[in-house]
């Protein structure tokens, strides 16, 4: 592999964040291709703003996140989802696919790929009131590994109808058929419920570095995409009641729906394939002009 390196060199590398993307950068640097770096959350990783000192350029997500980087041009072009994202799917025909009443609402619940102790203990407690208040409530939750079989008790006992997984591959069929979903706050899960446009009430991890998620999720909820509860002060009443509210009003939902939708932009991928493509030529012009413009930040008013 080195010497096939050494003997066809890449012309471009593109990372996307993590510690991981140092050496190739690095390496792809000193043979003289063109190096490219993606931040997807609004405070940038260690390694990305090194990184971005190095860089011929970068692409973000967060328009806000240019500030925190170095690199001599950055674009915003929002966040590649996967194709499975990209593809229209009605919430009856999600709902049917996973086994569930295609006329029955649904709450989704993830807390990420590992799953989230903090989420799954604030929803256990309030699964009572929400049963009460929709008795037809119907409930997807990811758990990850270690409360997997917690939480299929906790359902169980409640006599919910609730697929209970610790992870699901199928996340754009899981957010196709919710109403409502409660998450954590990082940038991949943000994309992906723009892209489904499904109305959330996020719970940033605490202890994410240089607390991103609190970030992401405040820019999320400032342009009325989401909500947002803290997790050291969230309280099951608080939950329960955003949940509720939100399933009972499709007018809230459909407001968070449109301002979920300028947070999605189905072409980034390609967008930026063609900014590498045309990194030169593009020039001035490209540093000038982004190729996606997220909505205008108001006041925090969660």
């Amino acid at each position: 592999a080195k010497n096939l390196y050494a003997s066809r060199p890449p012309d471009v590398v593109l990372a996307m964040g993590g510690f991981i993307s140092a050496p190739p950068i690095v390496a792809a640097h000193r043979r003289g291709a063109k190096t490219f770096i993606h931040e997807s959350n609004t405070i940038p990783g260690k390694a990305n703003r090194w990184l971005s000192r190095l860089v011929d350029g970068a692409f973000v997500y967060f328009q806000q996140t240019a500030s925190h980087l170095r690199a001599p041009r950055v674009l915003t072009v929002g966040m590649p989802v996967r194709p499975q994202f990209l593809q229209p799917l009605s919430a009856g025909a999600a709902r049917a696919a996973l086994g569930l009443d295609e006329n029955a609402p649904v709450l989704l619940v993830m807390g990420g790929s590992q799953g989230a102790r903090g989420v799954n203990d604030l929803v256990m407690r309030v699964l009572p009131q929400l049963l009460a208040a929709a008795p037809n409530l119907q409930f997807i939750h990811l758990t990850g590994t270690s409360d997997l079989e917690r939480v299929r008790a906790a359902y169980a006992g409640v006599k919910a109808r609730a697929l209970v997984q610790p992870f699901f591959s199928e996340m754009g069929t899981a957010l196709a058929a919710a109403d409502v979903a409660v998450s954590r706050a990082g940038a991949s899960s943000l994309a992906e419920l723009a892209a489904r446009q499904t109305p959330a009430i996020l719970i940033p991890y605490p202890t994410a570095a240089d607390d991103h998620q609190h970030h992401n999720a405040r820019a999320f909820v400032q342009s009325g995409a989401a909500r947002a509860l803290a997790q050291a002060t969230a309280t099951p009443e608080q939950l329960a009641g955003e949940i509720i509210e939100l399933l009972r009003d499709p007018l809230k939902r459909a407001a968070m729906q449109r301002a979920l939708a300028q947070w999605h932009h189905p072409a980034a991928a390609a967008e930026i394939a063609d900014a590498i493509l045309h990194w030169e030529q593009q020039g001035a012009a490209a540093a000038s002009t982004p190729a996606f413009k997220r909505p205008k930040m108001g006041a925090l008013n969660a």
